[in-house]
């Protein structure tokens, strides 16, 4: 299987979202905000984003509508799981030039 890197996945706290999602499979906004240590604006930012390109879905809570969850729709679960075999074949791809006792530049 080979894996694509995604631009809209690719920034490091999209990429925390969305591996708290993947991992999670729903998450309330407010653990994901104090997990990835973002302010509520910034957060909102990046999951904008993430909604826009159509890989997360937002719902909020019947009981509470100031209390929003987040799960990964199927393209955004396509999506990070393409991105993170890119990265692993990038890191693979790195350890077998090593092993070959090839000089490595980055």
């Amino acid at each position: 299987m080979s894996g694509q890197l995604d631009a809209v996945i690719h920034p490091m706290h999209r990429l925390k979202v969305c591996a708290m999602l993947e991992t999670a499979g729903s998450v309330e906004m407010s653990v994901i905000r104090d997990a990835v240590g973002l302010s509520a604006s910034a957060l909102s930012k990046q999951v904008s984003a993430l909604v826009e390109a159509g890989y997360v879905r937002q719902e909020r809570s019947r009981g509470d509508s100031r209390r929003i969850w987040l799960s990964l729709t199927e393209d955004g679960r396509n999506a990070y799981r393409g991105h993170v075999q890119a990265l692993r074949e990038i890191v693979a791809a790195q350890g077998s030039s090593a092993d070959e006792g090839s000089p490595q530049r980055l």
